[in-house]
């Protein structure tokens, strides 16, 4: 009886050293596979709570491990439609086992470039839209590629703009965040931001070029812009080498600018507004704040740029109702043009972002609020960031650099 017993124990150790073992191999397995996005989700956290009453979203950050297949996604050619980008991410993140998505939507924007007394280059900008949880992304560097700082809209990403990020779901989906940047900065001083440009007349219609190069979305060329772009010129090179192809069925145009000063607007135009009906035959369109007369007087006695939501080509539209954000731009201009582009420093620029913020406007558009403003420097590569205009509460304000 004794040795039945003694065997029996040793046949229960040996299932339970295997299932160990299993398990084990299995864990080792999911680490083998997603060790990157493992780090990321650890990374994620709430920064700031959400404020109903005042349309605040809730404010988080994350840090991603890795290079979440970008250079897979260039290797590919890119994506001409958000399908295929959901797809990509799809099956590159969470290799087929989760759905994953990505939306957009009317947003109505300001920007602009400035330098500080102490000749630092700034780039501030405005993202207006309406209540929704925010997320800064940080992503990290490698020899051919920038660690960079970015902002994402988590709505675009399919959360929830009522409630928190809550459980491990709503957390993967987040790993899609590098992949929906509207502005951001890299570690080379080169920003870049997003902003809706309404083209089309009466129907607004998506970029859709179809040439032999190969694709990316909106968002991704800003993705892309970030991560390899040591100054301007390459991030023009980086946007003729692909065609554009808008997301949501609407129409963008991008401002960037590099910590040596120089900054330029990319808008995709054929014609004028009410003529600008299909996207497959926009071309690129680079205006250089040097190089800038021909926009008018204004821009070309200006060594700063600013953009809000139409396009600033001339003659491209009948009559001036027709372009969005004409007020604001005006009223950023007014403000510069008082010093001649010259700002104190950040928080001064902070001051400009504030005094277009929606809140305090006459809304020309949908929007209800600025969701964050951030004037990112150039030249130090900090940012300074401000949650839904509460200028004034140092609990919504917030510094981020590349070292801390």
């Amino acid at each position: 009886m004794k040795q039945k017993s003694i065997s029996l124990k040793r046949v229960l150790i040996i299932v339970l050293i295997a299932l160990v073992g299993v398990a084990l191999i299995a864990l080792l397995t999911v680490y083998g596979i997603w060790h990157n996005e493992i780090s990321t989700l650890t990374s994620f956290r709430q920064i700031r709570e959400r404020n109903d009453a005042h349309n605040d979203g809730s404010v988080y950050m994350m840090e991603v491990s890795g290079g979440f297949y970008l250079d897979k996604f260039i290797e590919q050619g890119g994506a001409k439609s958000d399908a295929e980008l959901i797809q990509f991410i799809t099956d590159s993140i969470t290799k087929g086992l989760i759905d994953m998505g990505l939306s957009e939507s009317d947003i109505g924007c300001s920007s602009f470039t400035a330098v500080s007394e102490s000749g630092d280059r700034l780039f501030g900008r405005n993202y207006d839209f309406d209540k929704t949880n925010t997320c800064i992304v940080f992503t990290e560097k490698n020899k051919d590629r920038h660690a960079t700082i970015s902002t994402v809209d988590l709505q675009f990403l399919g959360i929830d703009v009522n409630s928190d990020v809550n459980g491990l779901m709503d957390k993967i989906t987040c790993l899609a965040a590098p992949y929906a940047p509207l502005d951001g900065i890299n570690d080379a001083g080169v920003s870049c931001g997003i902003y809706m440009s309404y083209q089309g007349g009466a129907e607004t219609v998506a970029t859709n070029q179809n040439t032999d190069k190969p694709d990316f979305t909106s968002t991704t060329l800003l993705r892309l812009i970030l991560d390899y772009a040591d100054n301007v010129e390459e991030a023009v090179e980086i946007a003729k080498s692909y065609d554009m192809h808008d997301s949501a069925n609407t129409s963008y145009h991008y401002m960037v600018a590099d910590a040596s000063g120089k900054s330029a607007i990319l808008e995709w135009v054929c014609g004028t507004d009410s003529t600008d009906n299909d996207g497959s035959a926009r071309e690129l369109k680079v205006t250089y704040n040097d190089n800038d007369s021909h926009i008018g007087e204004k821009e070309g006695n200006a060594d700063y740029q600013w953009i809000t939501n139409f396009i600033i080509q001339p003659g491209y539209y009948e009559k001036q109702e027709d372009m969005k954000g004409l007020d604001r731009y005006e009223k950023i201009y007014e403000e510069l043009s008082a010093t001649n582009g010259v700002v104190k420093d950040e928080k001064a620029a902070m001051e400009i972002l504030a005094a277009v913020g929606r809140r305090t406007w006459d809304n020309d558009d949908g929007n209800g609020c600025t969701v964050h403003s951030v004037v990112y420097n150039l030249t130090d590569k900090t940012v300074l960031w401000v949650t839904n205009e509460n200028y004034d509460d140092e609990t919504a304000v917030f510094e981020f650099s590349f070292e801390k």
